[in-house]
């Protein structure tokens, strides 16, 4: 492959630092920019936060806009339907979860996709995110639907 992954997904907000603040506090991001996107006119505010090896959010927010504020069922959200973090390890997948939670960003359903587990959750502009992992329980070529709730994780 020509490519090794995403750089960033740019999102809308309008609420930089409560954004920041879940990002930061959640999964230890850092916000590396943040700022008038153009240094020498007005125009949105620019942020930048980091989430992981290479991986960014762009995050934009615009007076007057109102698309963070809109949220449909998934696959009427627009082009892009959502994002998926991939976690470190296992123990860092368990412990970001419990952080979701502990936010009520996030239930307790972990879903078994198969090759990967799941963790659906909204951040807070509602925008819905995925933390995955790959399976350490996978099994070859299966491939489970959703709703499948992931054995390691029975229902509390």
């Amino acid at each position: 492959m020509l490519l090794s992954g995403f750089n960033h997904v740019a999102t809308l907000t309008n609420d930089s630092e409560r954004l920041h603040a879940f990002y930061r506090e959640v999964f230890e991001a850092e916000v590396v920019r943040d700022g008038a996107e153009f240094a020498d006119q007005p125009g949105p505010r620019l942020s930048v936060i980091k989430i992981g090896l290479g991986a960014e959010l762009n995050v934009f927010q615009i007076d007057g806009n109102t698309e963070a504020d809109r949220q449909t069922p998934m696959f009427g959200r627009g082009r892009i339907d959502h994002l998926a973090l991939q976690a470190s390890s296992l123990a860092n997948f368990e412990e970001l979860r419990s952080r979701l939670m502990e936010r009520g960003a996030a239930d307790d359903f972990v879903t078994d996709f198969g090759q990967i587990l799941s963790v659906f959750f909204r951040d807070p502009d509602g925008l819905e995110c995925e933390l995955v992992l790959p399976n350490p329980d996978a099994r070859p070529g299966v491939h489970n639907p959703p709703g499948t709730r992931a054995a390691r994780y029975p229902e509390s």
